[in-house]
């Protein structure tokens, strides 16, 4: 599966509500998650662009937990990768699991993140603990073959809601370690 995404710091959220609510673009979920990334003891992530991470997500007091690989970025105007997910059950034992064969726990993201729904795509308000928030616009493909497509397509809604800058290709960890 190949993750076509972009993201933008959002100055005015308010303002970015109300063109989501005239372009008639609905909300259809909201929930916090809680991203646990990890460090491998052979490949230095930071270096290659890849990221492993344990995701818990609460939604309406029901908790989904899975494990996430994300590869390099295929591309130089965004976050398009290959992306592997896995549900699983336990995240403190896939976790332990991780560090038993030289893993390495990096840093937590926590964030609150309001999603809706726009065609083919779904959009993300962002709240992460630590930076101002950002709006992410995603789609998924099968394959590679149609992501510029897709990357045109994010681009033109993000135009509709007036965001021409602010664009962001670094992960949300990466913002925070930067701060340090």
């Amino acid at each position: 599966m190949i993750e076509v995404e972009i993201k933008a710091k959002i100055n005015n959220v308010d303002e970015i509500k109300s063109k989501i609510n005239n372009l008639n673009i609905k909300k259809f979920k909201e929930e916090l998650q809680e991203d646990l990334y990890f460090q491998s003891p052979i490949v230095d992530f930071a270096k290659t662009d890849e990221a492993l991470r344990i995701r818990k997500t609460v939604e309406n007091n029901i908790a989904n937990i899975f494990i996430t690989y994300k590869g390099p970025k295929i591309d130089s105007e965004s976050k398009t990768r290959e992306e592997i997910e896995m549900d699983i059950e336990d995240s403190e034992k896939a976790s332990k699991i991780l560090k038993r064969i030289g893993f390495t726990p990096v840093r937590c993201v926590k964030k609150r993140r309001e999603y809706y729904q726009y065609e083919e795509c779904i959009l993300s308000l962002d709240f992460v603990e630590g930076l101002e928030p950002y709006m992410e616009i995603e789609t998924v493909l099968e394959d590679d073959s149609q992501y510029k497509n897709s990357q045109k397509k994010i681009f033109e809604i993000f135009k509709k809601l007036g965001i021409e800058d602010g664009f962001e290709r670094d992960s949300y960890l990466e913002l925070l370690e930067n701060k340090k």
